[in-house]
């Protein structure tokens, strides 16, 4: 970030600027970090948010986390003595990082955070767990890494992470009303499995593989869940259907009412608890944000007649330190928009809003002329060459590209081996290739590949790659480049989703949730980690692959004599175990999914007592974490759909048109223009519209696409619309107190919204 800076080459009289510039940076990526205001620790705080800083930090938790890949049981073995002196290298890194902080926030503060005690108590434990197991692998005596489960703490604990904390904590306010829930739930499959046990268990009916059917009240318990999920439907219900057709009517009334009835209550409580305790989380960040820059404000302003003001020069040299990299026209244009009356100073109003305009991405964009414009100007602007110019940019011509990218679509899919077949290939290609020369030469070559048009190089990437691996498999006859070169040819049809509209809401509404969803993959990393750890601890070395054309019993049973018979040997599932950590992974991953879940569960030799591992993933993964996942994409969608542009990206696309430096968005689109990577210092000066363009040199903006904008600032832009722009908010004190249940502020905007 902007604060990343380390402020140590400031003199001392400028501390009161670094120390503004640390509040602003804290709003606009809303950290939230009390730290200490003297002259060094403010020097410590920018370089604790270097980005280097959370880089290595990040580092060393990815290193500490990979190590379980190669700890027996491994993926690729290691001695014990080296993972053990790259985990105490982590370990170090982790405690410096803590030092760091500390050396940052008061004492008081940092000593009531459990954050750092539980880093802090990880820390030894692990220390603790290292010393016991090397002592006994000296004398050879094996024991159980019982710490590795721990990792993850540090993942979820450190500053950087507060979105992934911010879920967990998501988790933990909805435990107690799905808790009530999930105990009539349990309570209605345990009265289903008592009448299950009532009215087939003296029947004398088997199962497939001859075994007494719903006869032991666990056994029953257990079917009747993995009926919930439907991994065993129907075939749990077969020995009673076939039996008597009546039967059927019960398992249909367990359905309807435990798994239609009760997952969809399941996924509503996790709803309803998800935007209440959401809402109470933004509306933090909003004040605390707030709170921020009233804090910067103080500290810069001066009195100017009446009122408290920041002075120009002092607020250009404090967006100059908290985004260093900003260029002159972009300052001058945010200036514009906060000294509105070109008075020379920014008012307390206007300045709460300086963290929320370096945050919005204004594109500085300049017009260049075609290179062939210039070489040979006669030719390029004859009459023919206008012509093949107007048809590319026609609408017409991306239509008739559609068209036969749909025709290569079906092409594709028919047998490669007729030689019209592959020839047809060839022509296509060969059509695509004139397609992206004729653009070339209608637009500019550094717009046509500019940042934003990421479509375009995407299409120039697939040709010269298809093009470079169809060579080589040629060359070389393999087939793992052969089907590089499939996969390449598949790759075109996704040009379709960019030329209907309908398909691109929902792609940049996609783009706009990405941030977030990534945070659902930390959480979910996390849990499948802890799981992972404690599957290879207790299963592993029960399940052994062997090659599929291997037919010796041993191969045949999985290495296990106890799964003889089983489903698990019969459907070679011999590959799901828990051996190293990838292959944990990938079981743990099919639990998710839950089709087959019953006999994955096999390999542990049906123990009663490992079926509350897989029952417990069932309900902290699939029950818990992928409903509130549900709820955010639902949550995410409606906002996407639903809110317009904040304030402040009104007031600068004003500001931009007031100016007459404005580039609408369509404009972009195969347009002749292109980042302006190297602006030089031209300012805004003049009265008119003239003048203005003139002193630009060729500068235009624009605000930079929805894409950019992630949910969470889509919903704090949503709660900050209802904040009064002069309202002083509540104390620290009574933000970091907030509660869902707190009424005040009123927000019926919001509350109708999220």
């Amino acid at each position: 970030g902007g604060a990343g800076r380390e402020g140590g080459g400031f003199p001392f009289e400028d501390q009161n600027l670094l120390l503004a510039a640390a509040y602003v940076s804290d709003a606009q990526y809303n950290r939230n970090v009390p730290f200490e205001t003297s002259p060094r620790a403010i020097r410590l705080y920018y370089f604790y948010n270097h980005w280097t800083m959370q880089v290595a930090i990040y580092f060393f938790i990815c290193v500490d986390l990979s190590l379980a890949l190669f700890e027996e049981p491994a993926l690729f073995p290691l001695p014990f003595l080296a993972t053990s002196l790259a985990e105490v290298l982590c370990l170090t890194a982790f405690f410096g990082r803590l030092v760091h902080f500390a050396k940052v926030t008061p004492q008081m503060v940092f000593w009531k955070d459990m954050k750092n005690i539980c880093i802090m108590v990880t820390i030894v434990l692990t220390l603790i767990d290292l010393i016991i197991y090397g002592s006994l692998e000296a004398v050879n005596v094996h024991s159980v890494r019982w710490s590795r489960a721990l990792r993850p703490v540090f993942l979820i604990n450190f500053p950087e992470s507060r979105q992934i904390r911010r879920t967990f904590r998501s988790i933990r306010n909805t435990l107690p009303d799905i808790l009530y829930v999930f105990l009539l739930f349990m309570f209605s499959v345990l009265i289903f499995s008592l009448m299950a046990l009532k009215l087939f268990g003296d029947r004398g009916l088997k199962t497939v593989e001859g075994l007494p059917y719903f006869t032991n009240i666990l056994d029953i318990v257990f079917e009747l869940y993995v009926l919930v999920t439907t991994a065993n439907s129907p075939d749990v219900m077969m020995p009673a259907y076939n039996f008597n057709w009546w039967y059927c009517l019960y398992f249909i009334t367990y359905t309807i009412i435990n798994t239609y009835i009760f997952m969809s209550v399941f996924l509503a409580v996790v709803y309803n608890n998800y935007r209440k305790h959401l809402k109470n989380e933004i509306r933090k960040l909003a004040y605390l944000k707030r709170h921020k820059m009233i804090e910067a404000f103080n500290i810069l302003k001066v009195k100017v007649g009446t009122e408290f003001v920041v002075t120009e020069a002092q607020w250009r040299r404090l967006a100059k330190v908290v985004a260093p990299h900003i260029s002159s026209p972009h300052l001058e244009l945010l200036l514009r928009i906060s000294d509105e009356g070109q008075k020379g100073h920014v008012d307390k109003v206007s300045f709460l809003r300086l963290a929320d305009l370096l945050n919005i991405q204004v594109v500085t964009i300049n017009i260049r002329r075609h290179p062939l414009e210039d070489w040979m100007p006669r030719v390029y602007r004859s009459s023919a060459s206008l012509l093949v110019q107007r048809m590319v940019r026609h609408r017409i011509f991306v239509w008739v590209y559609d068209v036969i990218i749909l025709i290569n679509a079906i092409f594709i899919a028919l047998d490669e081996r007729n030689p019209f077949i592959s020839y047809a290939e060839w022509l296509f290609l060969s059509l695509y290739i004139i397609e992206i020369l004729l653009k070339l030469y209608t637009y500019e070559p550094r717009a046509y590949f500019g940042r934003r048009q990421g479509t375009h190089k995407m299409e120039c990437y697939v040709m010269v790659g298809f093009l470079f691996f169809f060579f080589l498999a040629r060359k070389y006859n393999s087939q793992q480049i052969l089907d590089i070169v499939l996969i390449l040819r598949i790759l075109r049809l996704l040009r379709i989703i960019v030329s209907i509209q309908r398909f691109r809401v929902i792609v940049t509404t996609l783009i706009n949730i990405g941030p977030t969803i990534l945070t659902f993959g930390g959480l979910v990393l996390v849990v499948y980690y802890v799981f992972a750890i404690i599957g290879m601890e207790a299963f592993h070395g029960k399940v052994r692959f062997s090659d599929p054309n291997f037919t010796s019993p041993d191969a045949l049973v999985c290495g296990n004599p106890a799964l003889k018979d089983s489903a698990f040997a019969r459907d070679r599932y011999c590959k799901n175990n828990f051996n190293d950590l990838a292959s944990s992974f990938i079981v743990l991953m099919e639990l998710t999914v839950v089709n087959q879940w019953h006999n994955i569960l096999s390999e542990t030799v049906h123990s009663q007592a490992a079926k509350l591992y897989f029952i417990g993933f069932h309900i902290v993964v699939v029950i818990l974490i992928v409903n509130i996942f549900i709820a955010f994409i639902l949550e995410a969608f409606f906002v996407a759909y639903s809110l317009e542009k904040s304030e402040v990206e009104t007031a600068i696309e004003k500001k931009i048109q007031e100016l007459g430096v404005g580039i609408q968005e369509e404009e972009m689109q195969d347009g002749m223009l292109v980042d302006n990577v190297d602006a030089k210092d031209s300012g805004f000066s003049g009265d008119d519209g003239d003048n203005k363009r003139k002193d630009l040199k060729g500068l235009y903006f624009r605000i930079a696409s929805k894409k950019y904008r992630t949910v969470d600032a889509l919903l704090q832009q949503m709660f900050e619309s209802e904040i009064a722009p002069e309202e002083e908010g509540p104390s620290l004190d009574e933000i970091l107190n907030f509660s869902p249940g707190d009424l005040y502020p009123k927000n019926p905007n919001f509350e109708n919204s999220a």
